[in-house]
C-alpha cells in the first residue's frame, strides 16, 4: 500500500513537472515570437540589406552555442530573446523584399496564418492525444541534413526546381519536428523549457520561411 502511495505521488509530481515545462514553453514561445516578429518589422524599416541579414543569421548561429550553454541558468532566458531577436531582425530583409512585389503583403499574411494553422493543430494535436512521436526522431534529423546539404549544394547550383523541392521538404520536416518536440515535453524526454523553447522557435521560423518561398514561386514571385 505505501509502494502504491510513493508511486502515486512521483507519478503526480512528474505530471506537474510536465505540464510546468509546457507552461513555460509556450509562454516564453509567445514572448520570443512577438519579440521576433518586432525587430523584423525594425529591420523592415531601417532597410536592412543582404550582407545585414547574413551578419544576423551567423550572429544567431552563434548566440545558439551560447542558449544551449546557459538554459540551465537564468540568464538563458536573455539569450534566448538575443537568438530570437537576431532571427527576427534578418528576416527583415527577406520581408521587405516580397513586401516590395504586388500581392507581397498578401502573402507574408498567408504564409503566417498557415505557419500558425499548421503549429497549433499539430501541437494541439500532440497534446490531446499524447501520443509518443518519438520513433520519428532518426527519419526526422536525417531528412533535416539531406536538406541542409542540399541547400548548400543548390546555392552553387540555383536550380529553381531543386529550391521548391526543398521548401517543401522543410515544410514537412518542421511538421514532423513540432509533433516530436511536443511529444518530447509530454513524455519527459524535455524537462528543460529554454530548450524546447528554441526548438519550437526554430521550427515555425523555419516553416513560415519555407512555407512564404512556396507561396512567392506559385504567386509568380519566383
Amino acid at each position: 500500500m505505501e509502494n502504491r502511495s510513493v508511486y502515486g505521488h512521483a507519478q503526480t509530481a512528474s505530471v506537474l513537472q510536465t505540464n510546468k515545462v509546457l507552461r513555460n514553453t509556450y509562454m516564453l514561445l509567445a514572448m520570443t515570437l512577438a519579440f521576433s516578429a518586432v525587430c523584423s518589422v525594425v529591420a523592415m524599416a531601417i532597410g536592412i540589406g543582404p550582407g545585414a541579414s547574413l551578419l544576423m543569421t551567423l550572429g544567431a548561429f552563434i548566440t545558439l552555442f551560447v542558449v544551449n550553454k546557459k538554459a540551465d541558468s537564468a540568464s538563458g532566458i536573455y539569450w534566448v530573446f538575443l537568438f530570437t531577436g537576431l532571427l527576427g531582425g534578418s528576416l527583415g530583409f527577406t520581408l521587405s523584399r516580397y513586401a516590395g512585389i504586388p500581392n507581397g503583403p498578401e502573402l507574408i499574411a498567408q504564409a503566417f496564418g498557415a505557419t500558425a494553422l499548421v503549429f497549433f493543430a499539430l501541437s494541439g494535436y500532440a497534446l490531446t492525444t499524447k501520443k509518443d512521436f518519438s520513433f520519428m526522431g532518426g527519419f526526422l534529423i536525417v531528412g533535416l541534413i539531406v536538406a541542409v546539404v542540399a541547400s548548400i549544394a543548390n546555392i552553387f547550383m540555383g536550380i529553381p526546381a531543386l529550391s521548391l523541392a526543398i521548401s517543401a521538404a522543410i515544410v514537412f520536416i518542421m511538421s514532423g519536428l513540432i509533433l516530436f518536440d511536443t511529444s518530447r515535453i509530454i513524455h519527459g524526454g524535455e524537462t528543460n523549457y529554454i530548450r524546447a523553447t528554441v526548438s519550437m522557435y526554430l521550427n515555425i521560423y523555419n516553416l513560415f520561411v519555407s512555407i512564404l518561398h512556396l507561396l512567392g514561386a506559385f504567386g509568380g514571385d519566383d
